[in-house]
């Protein structure tokens, strides 16, 4: 009888992954490629992981690998720079096991600092590449990138956007196939890479791409549709389906294999339609290798390289149309309410500190009202752009912000070489016990792995004064002297780390009794919105409303009204 699953991309990969023998998957959290790590948590048979960072994730993964047993790694595309040292080298060293790099994209930036096309990195790194359109395909390709992986002694990178990790559809899926360890044989010259053994490597390299783009025009992933023969579309991942839907008639060379490119279909195909158009997302990946080959193809104005498709857009580009912005309509992110990081934003701005931020949900501090983060650039800068900038605008001017995941992921080199190069002021690690911004998940500094297993708990406190800190403390986040703690520790002449313990309440889902809000002493003067409380709001006719189903009991709002409208609960 067939078993069907409703499941999103991400859930797919994994499903397929497991199907195919997976032992081994080290991940980074990181939207929208989390799931899938999440997903193989519930199989005994797979070592799944999170790891502290991405390069870490990679290279657990290779070296399962290598001693033979079939291993994944999995990021969002962001995730995958941190991982390029041991990614672009083990293109040269090949693999033992099945070896596949699963990469989620993020189009339209919808929780990422860029939207970079990693269709672009399988090129430079010189290995496979499979893009599946739907979670069906995701979880087809997942199945037979192992046996890919083995065929061509290589790692497989599966490139999936956030519209098909998060997607879902019905997949028939099958059962577990028990693959037997293969065994390690010690090869120097094969995954020792000094650059005598690695130039030879990089000769074989070059032959091997030639093997795979014969079988990539072999390959049943990458297929031609006639219809129409007046209009010709190469498409490849989801375009495919916006495509499809702007346009049933045309004729299609649906790419999934689409590094190596199918040279020889590519040239079949343009010979079989009257007007060829390529249609993609974010890069001309597609359209400057036809191009290369000396094919004339329609391609879509450069201001479609930023953000999504849809079937809309599709259209326009077909008419030769340019992309016109619209702005807009959704609502401002925000803090929840009730999160810990809300009045230590306040307190930076009531300082009027410059503050070096991170990639975490703080990094909503930035937004007004709170509007009190300078920068986020990548994993770790909040600690090294604070080094820099302190020393260069003033250690007491400028502050540190980043999470208790996140100094652990890069945070704790950037302390070392603070404190290596003398820099002074304060790093202020915002400790929520969990990965919060991407779902709630185990790090190191909680003391869980990914399955949920107690394990040894990192002790932020010790690795901070080992790092090199001067002075290590520790506060609530809703401690009274909050403030005042802050601002002393900017003015000390010393490297000091505050730690900001309090729990995420996504994570903990407590809610403390809500403080009474009395309207007959509202003066509706607005100083209860300036922490950024989505409880808080004025109404239509422009009143203050406290909504009770929304409080989170943190009594914030209770410290900032200065007239008697907001009051702690009695039952407190």
């Amino acid at each position: 009888m067939k078993k069907i699953l409703l499941l999103s991309g991400d859930e797919a990969v994994a499903r397929g992954a497991y199907e195919a023998g997976l032992k081994l998957a080290a991940a980074y959290p990181g939207t929208p490629s989390t799931e899938i790590l999440e997903y193989l948590t519930q199989f005994p048979e797979v070592d799944a992981r999170w790891a502290v960072n991405e390069k870490t994730s990679y290279e657990i993964a290779l070296g399962a690998s290598i001693a033979g047993v079939r291993s994944m790694y999995s990021s969002k595309h962001v995730g995958l720079n941190v991982a390029m040292d041991p990614l672009m080298t083990s293109a040269y060293t090949g693999v033992t096991g099945g070896f596949v790099v699963v990469v989620a994209d993020d189009p339209q930036m919808a929780s990422s600092q860029n939207e970079q096309d990693d269709r672009l990195i399988a090129k430079f790194a010189k290995i496979p590449m499979l893009e599946p359109s739907s979670p069906r395909e995701a979880y087809l390709m997942a199945r037979s990138a192992f046996d890919l992986s083995e065929k061509f002694d290589t790692p497989v990178m599966i490139r999936i956007t956030t519209r098909v990790a998060h997607t879902k559809e019905d997949v028939e899926i099958g059962e577990r196939n028990e693959v037997p360890d293969k065994p390690f044989v010690p090869n120097p010259a094969k995954y020792v890479m000094i650059p005598g053994y690695a130039y030879k490597k990089h000769i074989a390299l070059e032959a091997k791409l030639l093997e795979m783009a014969k079988y990539s025009d072999e390959s049943s992933l990458n297929f031609i549709e006639i219809n129409d023969n007046s209009m010709g579309i190469i498409t490849s991942g989801v375009s495919y389906l916006y495509a499809k839907e702007a346009f049933p008639n045309a004729s299609f060379l649906k790419i999934g294999f689409s590094y190596p490119f199918p040279d020889e279909k590519i040239k079949q195909f343009a010979k079989e339609v009257k007007d060829l158009y390529v249609i993609e997302e974010l890069e001309p990946f597609i359209e400057e290798h036809v191009k290369q080959l000396y094919i004339p193809v329609k391609a879509k104005d450069v201001s479609y390289r930023i953000g999504e498709l849809n079937p809309g857009l599709v259209k326009e580009i077909i008419e030769g149309k340019k992309k016109v912005e619209k702005p807009s309509t959704a609502r401002k992110p925000v803090l929840c309410p009730g999160c810990s990081h809300r009045p230590v934003f306040y307190a930076l701005k009531k300082l009027k500190a410059i503050v070096a931020g991170d990639i975490g949900c703080y990094t909503l501090g930035t937004l007004k009202p709170l509007d009190a983060m300078h920068t986020t650039v990548c994993m770790g800068g909040g600690v090294t752009l604070f080094d820099s900038m302190s020393k260069i605008l003033g250690h007491n001017k400028v502050v540190g912000v980043v999470g208790d995941s996140t100094f652990v992921h890069s945070g704790i080199e950037g302390l070392i070489d603070a404190a290596y190069n003398g820099a002074k002021g304060l790093l202020l690690v915002l400790d929520n016990s969990t990965t919060g911004m991407t779902g709630c998940q185990n790090n190191p500094a909680t003391g869980f792995t990914a399955k949920g297993e107690k394990t040894k708990k990192l002790s932020i406190e010790d690795i901070s004064k080992a790092a090199g800190a001067d002075i290590v403390e520790t506060i609530g986040a809703y401690a009274d002297n909050l403030a005042d703690k802050i601002h002393e520790l900017m003015n000390k002449d010393a490297l000091s780390v505050l730690i900001v313990r309090y729990p995420c309440k996504v994570l903990t889902k407590a809610k403390d009794p809500i403080p009474v809000f009395d309207g007959a002493n509202c003066k509706n003067c607005g100083a209860c919105l300036q922490i950024d409380c989505p409880a808080i709001h004025r109404n239509e006719a422009g009143n203050i409303v406290l909504e009770e189903y929304l409080c989170a009991g943190c009594d914030l709002c209770v410290r900032m009204c200065k007239f008697g409208a907001l009051k702690k609960a009695e039952n407190r």
